[in-house]
């Protein structure tokens, strides 16, 4: 398990996200997935404390394994994503522009998002971990 950590934050923030294309439409090429993959590592750049862990590009819909530090919201990386692969892809990919007959966004509007978490034991390792660094940390000689 590896924390990250910021300014005065340490975390470990990892969501699973699927959001499926516009009318569930299927369309499954390995140039479209191998160049949307190329795409979500790209955008990652803009935000570099958001890590892209793994990609999973199906036929009508995405997976995304990210871990998105506290200081975002989840659906506002979401959205970014959406947007940027769009125009992207429809810029790439002419026959895109007719399959979606013009419409703004390849991908719906909704998306799934779960959280990735650490199991019982480890929170309650690390409570007791805690406790005993707070009381090391409050010993002081007079």
């Amino acid at each position: 398990m590896r924390l990250r950590r910021s300014a005065h934050i340490v975390y470990k923030t990892q969501y699973n996200v699927v959001f499926s294309r516009k009318y569930r439409t299927k369309i499954r090429t390995k140039g479209v997935s191998a160049y949307l993959k190329v795409v979500l590592q790209e955008i990652w750049k803009f935000r570099s404390e958001v890590e892209l862990i793994e990609v999973g590009v199906d036929r009508d819909h995405m997976h995304l394994h990210a871990v998105i530090p506290p200081k975002y919201a989840v659906g506002e990386v979401v959205r970014d994503v959406k947007a940027n692969t769009v125009r992207r892809l429809k810029a790439k990919f002419g026959f895109l522009e007719r399959v979606y007959r013009g419409t703004e966004s390849i991908w719906s509007s909704g998306f799934f998002v779960s959280m990735v978490g650490v199991d019982e034991q480890t929170i309650r390792n690390y409570v007791r971990w805690q406790d005993d660094e707070d009381l090391g940390q409050a010993e002081l000689e007079l």
